[in-house]
Formats: structure tokens, C-alpha cells, sequence
């Protein structure tokens, strides 16, 4: 890993069982309690066990838990912004610990990993919920989520011998070792990470183009876990992704990767943690645009941006690149921001809501080209008129 970026706490880390020791991680794994993880815990498993998450060897355990929640560190001091947590009921619980580890299991019944050193503690959701995504409302799907867990919380190292069942994109599935892998053999030292869980529109395309001019490489790397419904799915996605860099990005310089995180929708804290896990997987540099990770109106538009200067300037070796949001100028006749646009007022600027933009392809309306290009529009049209 010469040359690149750091892994977030120094190492990056790997729980994934290597093929050698499989077939005996999988028969300790029969004479252990078993744990059922939902859809989001199998999700950070997987992140945890392929280095995603570093420095994390496994779920928070009390002393981390109270330290993320109540100081956006970890207990020894490195920064960290979301509890990566699995629930347990006190039943499951005590017998988890009786036996010094658990066996984790997909809803599905597949075998995922191992827990071993376990430690079980009690946590007070509201409280999370506050801290965390900055309401207590259940209408937000994270705190929906956060009060849909189990009464108790179970840390512990882990060992991954599978992941869970989720779309693959075989060619995009490069985690942190092979993202890292992959830009070195580019001849990258520098890469521009962009988040997004949507089809990438003319707005997304200005920044990305802006921040590629400062770096050696963009890392197009879209989060394929959990969202919440609603949202377009990640194969719709990664159609739309493929179109833009066939068409509209220098493909020497664009490397597409999937993310198989959950999303949380925790917005400044969020923004944070998706900068973190693209340091892990080689990036040096982040973009945060308007409403990172935001849902409804629980966040101000650019508090993804302003929770960076609540650290210490040296807490962060990727740096964040905030951008403010971007529209199509039509007194310019091109992409801008208000920092770069003379328009006056929103007659002037082509933009549209996600609310609009649903309505117009289901009623299989052309969007603007001054909003995403054509190629994209007609395959959300075509998406959108099969699920009608």
C-alpha cells in the first residue's frame, strides 16, 4: 500500500476467514448459540470483516458504544461517528456469554460468522436516537430502525466466513484491498471519493468533474446495502453509472466500486463515517455536497459540511471537499452554484425535486437535458414505467 492513504486508525484490517481455516471456523460455529442479524447488522458485518469499517475488528462493545454515541470517538480516542452495533434480547444474551461466543446467521438462515469475547450491555435508545440522527420522531427511518432493535447490545470480535444475501455486482466488488489495488495500478496517489445512493444527475456530474480536476482519479462508489423503500434499486443505479462513464467521464480516470453498506441516514454524522470508510478503501479525498445522508428536514442543508470542524484539524487524514448546491444556469447556459452563477433567483436555474423528477418518469416524461443527460433519463423512464 505504498503511496496511498493510511487505512482510518493506522491498519486495514481483515476478519474474513481465509478458505484454509473455513471448514473449521464453520464447525466451531455449530456448538454456539446462534444470532439471527437483520439486514443492516449483516451489513456492517460484512464491512466490518472486509476492512470497511477499520479499525473495527468486530461489534462495539459498552466502553466504545458510550464513547461514539456521547463523543463521536472511539474509547481509545480514534474518531468515530455511528454505532455498529447487534441487538440481543436478555435470553439470548446470557447464553450467548454462557458460552463465550454466538454464531451469526442471515434472516435467511445462512451461516455469516463468528462472535467470540462477547459483552453484553444495556443502552437507552432515546438517548442514541438524540445523539445520533438529532431526533427522537420515529417518521425518521433511522430511528424507526434504531427502535425496531432488540433491548440489549452484544459487542465482541468477529469472523466472517460469508456474506449476506445482497445484489453482487461481480466486477464492481472491490473492497478496500482491491480498491487500493486497483488505484495503484492506475498510478493514483490521489482519489476523489463520491457518495451516492441515486442515479448521478447533471448537479452530481459538476462536482465530480470539479473535484477530478484536483486528484488523479475518481472513486464512483455507490452504497448497495439497505435503504429505505422508495429509493431506486442499486441494479437501476449502477445502469445509469455505467452510462455516464461510457459517455460523459474520461474512463481511464474513473474506477466504479460498489459500497455494500446500510445507509442510516444520519446525516452530519453520516458524512463523516462515509469519509472514513473511503479512506479505508484508499481515497484521500471525500466530496460532501448539500444534505449528505439527509432525509426529510431533519438536517440543515450544509450540516454534513459544518459536523468536519467539530474535530481536531488533524483527526482526518482524507479531506472532505464541500460543495454547495449546483444547478443549471440558463443566464450562463451552463452548470453552476451561487458562488459561481450570476442568476438571481430560482426562475433562473433549472433544478428539480425528487418528488417532480418521479412524477415526470412515471408519467414517462422526458427530464431536461440542463438536469441529466438523455442516455440516463431514458433508463430511469424505463425503469420506472415497468413499475407502474
Amino acid at each position: 500500500m505504498s503511496g496511498l492513504i493510511a487505512p482510518h486508525g493506522g491498519a486495514l484490517i481483515n476478519r474474513v476467514v481465509a478458505d484454509a481455516d473455513r471448514a473449521s471456523v464453520v464447525r466451531s460455529a455449530e456448538s454456539l448459540p446462534k444470532l439471527t442479524l437483520n439486514t443492516r447488522e449483516a451489513s456492517d458485518l460484512e464491512m466490518i470483516g472486509i476492512g470497511g469499517f477499520s479499525p473495527l475488528t468486530g461489534f462495539l462493545g459498552k466502553a466504545d458504544y458510550a464513547s461514539v454515541v456521547d463523543r463521536m470517538h472511539l474509547d481509545g480516542g480514534v474518531p468515530w461517528t455511528i454505532p455498529v452495533t447487534l441487538s440481543v434480547d436478555k435470553g439470548e444474551a446470557d447464553a450467548v456469554e454462557k458460552a463465550g461466543g454466538a454464531a451469526l446467521y442471515s434472516e435467511a438462515g445462512a451461516l455469516l460468522g463468528v462472535l467470540s469475547d462477547p459483552e453484553a450491555y444495556s443502552y437507552d435508545k432515546k438517548h442514541e436516537a438524540e445523539k445520533v440522527f438529532l431526533t427522537t420522531e420515529d417518521a425518521h427511518p433511522g430511528v424507526k430502525s434504531l427502535y425496531g432493535q432488540k433491548d440489549l447490545l452484544i459487542g465482541g470480535s468477529v469472523q466472517v466466513v460469508d456474506t449476506a444475501e445482497r445484489e453482487v455486482f461481480e466486477k464492481e466488488e472491490l473492497p478496500p484491498a482491491k480498491s487500493r489495488a486497483a488505484f495503484e495500478a492506475a498510478g493514483w496517489k490521489t482519489a476523489v471519493a463520491f457518495q451516492t445512493r441515486n442515479p448521478i444527475h447533471r448537479a452530481h456530474e459538476y462536482i465530480i468533474k470539479t473535484a477530478l480536476e484536483i486528484v488523479d482519479g475518481l472513486f464512483l462508489h455507490p452504497l448497495v446495502g439497505w435503504t429505505q423503500p422508495g429509493d431506486i434499486p442499486a441494479d437501476v443505479r449502477m445502469r445509469c453509472y455505467h452510462i455516464l462513464m461510457e459517455h460523459y467521464f474520461p474512463q481511464d480516470r474513473v474506477i466504479l466500486g460498489t459500497l455494500p453498506a446500510a445507509m442510516r441516514y444520519a446525516g452530519p454524522r453520516e458524512a463523516v463515517f462515509h469519509a472514513i470508510m473511503r479512506q479505508n478503501y484508499g481515497c484521500t479525498h471525500f466530496i460532501v455536497g448539500r444534505d449528505h445522508a439527509g432525509v426529510g428536514t431533519y438536517y440543515g442543508t450544509y450540516d454534513a459540511q459544518l459536523i468536519f470542524d467539530e474535530f481536531a484539524a488533524d483527526a482526518f487524514e482524507i479531506t472532505p471537499l464541500r460543495f454547495e448546491h449546483s444547478f443549471y444556469c440558463l443566464r450562463t447556459n451552463g452548470m453552476a452554484t451561487a458562488k459561481t452563477s450570476p442568476s438571481t433567483g430560482p426562475e433562473e436555474r433549472v433544478f428539480l425535486s425528487g418528488t417532480k423528477v418521479r412524477d415526470m418518469l412515471q408519467a414517462g416524461e422526458m427530464l431536461p437535458p440542463e438536469f441529466t443527460r438523455k442516455e440516463v433519463a431514458e433508463a430511469l423512464i424505463e425503469w420506472a414505467q415497468t413499475t407502474t
